[in-house]
């Protein structure tokens, strides 16, 4: 977990975002070997933290379509 997100990269909103103010995460580029992960809503909490190739995984399986219903 990265404990300060806001100061750790530069933060981006998910493109798959709706911009309604729901469900909406950002994620952090610019870090070496991790890939910082938090709620918009929250922008001063905690981020989970994974690693680049985890990431890289998660968002080749979602590309995939392996989470759709």
């Amino acid at each position: 977990m990265v404990t300060n997100p806001s100061h750790h990269g530069t933060w981006q909103k998910s493109s798959y975002s709706a911009g309604n103010g729901g469900e909406c995460i950002e994620v952090a580029t610019g870090l070496p070997d991790v890939v910082p992960v938090r709620d918009s809503k929250d922008p001063d909490g905690p981020a989970l933290a994974f690693t680049t190739s985890a990431w890289a995984a998660f968002v080749a399986s979602v590309r995939n379509g392996d989470f759709s219903s």
